[in-house]
């Protein structure tokens, strides 16, 4: 049959999904894919099926020899991606480990990412965006971590890695403040390759695809895992594990829970009550330790 030929995206067969799109198009120098995540009522928040299924895409990728380069972007304008679907975070799905492997699939693809991002790019979501080999940002776009607000524990080489993006002292900023970066600032930070107005982003993804189409596709793809091999020992240090030696009981926990509820509720925490018990447990075993 050949390799297609087709210029516009096109569904790929056998890949039906409601919460996720999977697409591939044909440009003048080779194949791309496209992940779009199908969730806009949600901002795009993502569950363990979703994760499920990106993993799915990216295996017929890695197989696929016409597909030189892959777009990951969210439906709609108003958000890339917030993350994992805090609703289903509060009903334990976040137990499914599969959510502790969102970022693997990032490096286990053979093919360079561009992430795509319009508007909200939060949490999980962000993560998942500096992950990609590639960033394309809207002017619209906006970047922040959100782990410490809700009480979702973040750990291991997603985490870690920011510390290449950005360099230590933003990289930490970033994820203990929860700061919010507009398109430029997150330009400025390293966190973007570039910027442009929300309805030429298509256009310049395409730029993009293009240019690294048109190059030897076996140099890229030795160019990529060479890339992804210099973090590699990082990835042994496995996203979940340090929340689970050193608080093991943090999960579904009353902070946690205040967490999640003043999410709801559209509210700031209280962390006062949980604080005030830590303490007169404190003030019960205290005892001054000597040194030598």
């Amino acid at each position: 049959m050949g390799i297609p030929k087709y210029k516009e995206w096109k569904r790929v067969e056998g890949y039906d999904y409601d919460d996720l799109i999977y697409e591939k198009k044909y440009l003048p120098s080779g194949g791309v894919a496209r992940i779009t995540i199908n969730r806009p009522e949600k901002l795009n928040a993502f569950t363990g099926a979703t994760i499920r299924h990106m993993w799915e895409c990216v295996f017929d990728i890695n197989d696929d020899p016409s597909i030189g380069v892959v777009v990951l972007t969210g439906m709609g304008d108003k958000a890339f991606c917030t993350g994992g679907d805090v609703g289903a975070e509060s009903e334990g799905e976040f137990e499914d480990p599969i959510f502790f492997h969102c970022n693997d699939l990032i490096v286990s693809c053979k093919k360079p990412i561009i992430a795509a991002v319009k508007g909200w790019c939060v949490g999980g979501g962000n993560h998942l965006a500096y992950c990609c080999d590639f960033t394309i940002a809207a002017e619209n776009a906006i970047f922040a971590q959100n782990g410490p607000r809700v009480a979702s524990p973040a750990s291991g080489w997603p985490v870690q890695y920011a510390i290449r993006v950005l360099g230590a002292k933003k990289a930490r900023e970033m994820w203990m403040l929860c700061r919010r970066y507009n398109a430029q600032q997150a330009l400025e930070m390293g966190l973007v390759n570039t910027v442009v107005p929300l309805d030429k982003l298509d256009e310049e993804v395409d730029k993009w695809c293009e240019e690294i189409l048109e190059k030897s596709p076996t140099c890229i793809r030795i160019l990529k895992a060479t890339f992804d091999d210099e973090f590699n020992y990082m990835r042994y240090d496995k996203a979940g594990d340090l929340q689970k030696r050193m608080f093991p009981k943090f999960m579904n926990s009353a902070e946690q829970k205040e967490a999640w509820k003043a999410f709801f509720e559209k509210r700031k925490p209280d962390f006062s009550k949980i604080l005030e018990e830590e303490y007169e447990d404190y003030l019960k075993r205290r005892r001054k330790i000597r040194m030598k």
